[in-house]
């Protein structure tokens, strides 16, 4: 079944392609140092590592200690692991 985003649209098909292309870690580390902020990547990766603490089943307290994360955002991400388009969760899976 395919999924029907909410963002859809030609030049977002075109960004994403585009990242399919990376090769390897440090074509991702080139590619993103272009198109994001440092804080965004920051941000980003802050979620990510919030999502993998919330599947180990780690406390909204421990996560805060561990990646300086607020509440707002360990909020945030808990519930696109529950309610959201289940990227999360597709990446988790497939990184262990």
């Amino acid at each position: 079944m395919a999924y029907d985003s909410k963002l859809k649209s030609s030049d977002m098909d075109e960004l994403f392609k585009a990242v399919l292309l990376l090769e390897s870690e440090e074509d991702c580390y080139r590619f993103f140092e272009d198109i994001c902020t440092i804080k965004e990547l920051q941000a980003i990766c802050q979620r990510f590592q919030v999502a993998k603490l919330l599947a180990e089943k780690k406390t909204y307290n421990e996560i805060e200690e561990t990646t300086g994360a607020s509440t707002a955002t360990i909020s945030r991400v808990n519930r696109c692991l529950t309610y959201g388009a289940d990227g999360y969760n597709l990446i988790l899976n497939k990184w262990k």
